[in-house]
């Protein structure tokens, strides 16, 4: 197949460009090469073959011309992070549903009808939770003042009991608790809408946690792991947010790459006006304070400190579920958690 794969120069991007063109695909990239994200401003290096474009999935010309003759899209292209800040609201929303706006709309004057989109599973909020006496139940939102107090587990909203975090299956009510994660969920819908309208196929992957080598550097916008990375490599201890309980599902890289090759092996195959969402995790339930002292062990640095310090857009915990993934497209996640992040303690990161 010749696939479009937009933000194809980015972290995540270029680990399922190099998957794709392994498997014998031909792979067009459309990417932005955003300061904030590509800060050298220099293209990463893909594999040879890969026909590169400097554009934006917000304009429409660059994607008309990069959408000529694929079979189908591996939709990577987003603003990152958490947009804790509602000053960040229009960028997070120019990127991320602007631009999938922009390319839907360029897929159904194209004919183009396959697509892969990068989810996350910040869409599910606080995750799942289960009271002994209500069941399950949705945390309401974290409060500063609780949070100040170092209490951060959320409590039961009808009898204040303690919860038990429990595994979130694809079915789970979406809870977008921060600007990021209310575009990452607008960008379904869109997809949803584009399907519908045009007999179009979807297919989501709610990424978790990703790691692993290639992760940029020293950016606000990097997941936490590589935040310690950066840190460890500037001589300092990681800086571990609440108390390190929070729970998280760390999937590599290279799982997740494996991921989005089984979903455009599939995704053809889906009913025309159909989508699908798959949790995509390690299926291994770790602490961000576990992370951090394996990273830090692995690296040889300063321990991690804990810092009780808090981002109110944070959520408490958030696992996986990711059998569908497993049982409907075969994928396994092979990355073990202690040899994926000695891995990742010694890869350089992207500068």
């Amino acid at each position: 197949m010749r696939i479009l794969v937009t933000g194809g120069a980015g972290f995540i991007g270029s680990a399922v460009v190099r998957s794709l063109t392994a498997a014998g695909h031909e792979v067009r990239v459309l990417d932005a090469l955003l300061p904030a994200v590509h800060p050298s401003g220099a293209v990463p290096a893909l594999p040879a073959g890969v026909d590169f474009r400097h554009g934006d999935v917000r304009d429409a010309v660059a994607v008309e011309q990069a959408l000529a003759g694929v079979d189908a899209v591996c939709h990577q292209a987003a603003m990152v992070g958490l947009g804790l800040d509602l000053d960040d609201a229009p960028a997070y929303a120019g990127c991320n549903d602007l631009g999938t706006a922009v390319l839907l709309a360029a897929m159904a004057r194209s004919g183009v009808r396959s697509l892969v989109l990068a989810g996350s599973m910040v869409v599910y909020g606080e995750g799942r939770y289960r009271c002994p006496a209500h069941g399950d139940v949705s945390p309401g939102p974290r409060r500063p003042d609780t949070l100040d107090t170092g209490r951060f587990e959320p409590p039961c909203p009808q009898c204040g009991a303690a919860l038990r975090p429990e595994l979130v299956a694809e079915d789970a009510p979406a809870d977008p608790r921060n600007v990021y994660a209310a575009t990452k969920l607008a960008q379904e819908h869109l997809a949803g809408a584009w399907a519908r309208a045009c007999g179009g196929r979807v297919m989501t992957l709610r990424y978790h946690n990703v790691y692993g080598p290639g992760m940029p550097r020293d950016t606000p916008y990097a997941g936490v792991a590589s935040l310690f990375r950066s840190a460890l490599a500037r001589g300092e201890a990681p800086r571990v947010f609440e108390d390190g309980g929070q729970r998280r599902d760390f999937v590599h890289v290279q799982d997740v790459a494996a991921a989005n090759l089984a979903a455009l092996a599939a995704v053809g195959g889906r009913p025309p006006g159909s989508t699908r969402a798959y949790n995509t995790g390690s299926g291994e339930v770790r602490t961000v304070g576990e992370m951090a002292e394996a990273l830090a062990a692995a690296y040889g640095g300063p321990a991690p400190v804990v810092t009780g310090e808090y981002r109110l857009g944070d959520v408490r915990h958030i696992t996986a579920d990711s059998s569908r993934l497993r049982e409907e497209l075969g994928w396994r996640a092979r990355a073990a958690f202690a040899e994926g992040m000695a891995e990742f303690a010694a890869a350089p990161q992207r500068v």
